[in-house]
């Protein structure tokens, strides 16, 4: 295990004010997004649209790592700079999603796991030589009332497990992603229930299989009830109720938790982060991991226009301000007024 790159990597990863830009959307869920805008999904344009995030002005005052997608992370800019060294120099670190996606779990009808660890080892080599220098792997769990079953826990915990181990011995920083989803009508208390029990399991098959937790990433979800929950918790409740969570369950040799967005609005993941670092200080750096609650509106604006980069990067640049700005707490609802696109 290459430490040194290891602490280098996370010393990086962990500058205040600075998260995560996960840019690693699968074709699949990439052509959604361009659906929305009447955009074709083609490599070209897929190429063009990471090409206005990555190039966006003073991007890396806020961000200090992006999740690529494998086609991404082998793409250039239209000047032939691959994307990985374009990053490296503007002093933000390429990351590369390899987890291969989700399929059924054949022991339980509803529920899906995730599959790609075959091969890795020799994945991390060829991704290495292509700049990256951290990976992610995402688990999901669905909340019912039979589910997540304790047989998917514990084998999605194993499976995350083993891609860190593997992940730190090929001198990648591992980003840990078990997501409970906020996808049904469960209460804010479910999902606590249910995260409780996979953040546990989780750090138990990390520590079986020897992970360096000093020399990893959590992005967890945050404690939230369900989309179609009747009575939606405020800002505050998904605060404390996060904080609880992560302090039964995550050790304080964690370095950093980079919270996913899992579904919640552009506003609405800003507003969560920035309530839960003004609960005071935490045994670890607490920033963001966004996806869609940091493209949205860059996306919107874009519309696949050549005419329309300038605005879409102000817009990607607005969002990546605000959560800099949540994650020391700092965030104000003025301020969506305050910092405007044209």
């Amino acid at each position: 295990m290459d430490t040194n790159s290891l602490e280098q990597t996370i010393k990086v990863m962990i500058t205040p004010g600075k998260g995560i830009l996960a840019a690693d959307e699968s074709s699949p869920t990439i052509k959604k997004r361009f659906d929305a805008i009447k955009v074709e999904s083609t490599e070209e344009n897929r190429r063009a649209y990471r090409e206005l995030l990555f190039t966006t002005p003073e991007l890396e005052k806020y961000i200090c790592g992006v999740i690529l997608y494998e086609e991404t992370l082998g793409q250039k800019t239209v000047d032939g700079v691959p994307f990985p060294k374009l990053l490296e120099k503007r002093g933000i670190v390429p990351g590369i999603k390899v987890d291969k996606g989700l399929i059924p779990f054949e022991s339980s009808a509803d529920e899906k796991i995730t599959q790609g660890l075959d091969g890795l080892p020799d994945r991390f080599e060829e991704y290495k030589k292509l700049g990256a220098r951290f990976a992610k792997w995402r688990a999901v769990f669905k909340i019912s009332d039979v589910y997540p079953s304790k047989l998917a826990m514990k084998i999605h915990a194993c499976l995350l497990a083993r891609y860190a181990k593997i992940c730190q011995n090929a001198g990648l920083v591992p980003i840990v992603e078990p997501e409970v989803l906020m996808d049904g009508n469960h209460s804010l208390e479910k999902c606590a229930e249910v995260s409780e029990k996979v953040f546990h399991q989780v750090f138990h098959k990390l520590h079986k299989h020897k992970v360096n937790l000093e020399l990893m990433i959590l992005k967890p979800n945050m404690i939230v009830a369900g989309k179609e929950f009747s009575k939606q918790p405020s800002v505050e409740e998904v605060a404390r109720a996060t904080i609880k969570i992560l302090r039964r369950t995550v050790p304080a040799t964690v370095p950093t938790i980079n919270f996913l967005s899992g579904g919640q609005s552009d506003v609405m993941a800003t507003e969560n982060l920035n309530a839960i670092n003004q609960l005071g200080p935490q045994p670890w750096y607490l920033s963001f991991s966004y996806g869609r609650a940091l493209q949205a509106p860059c996306l919107k604006v874009w519309l696949g226009k050549k005419e329309n980069v300038a605005a879409a990067q102000l817009a990607l640049l607005k969002r990546a301000r605000l959560n800099s700005a949540a994650a020391i707490g700092k965030y104000t609802k003025d301020m969506e007024k305050q910092i405007n696109t044209p």
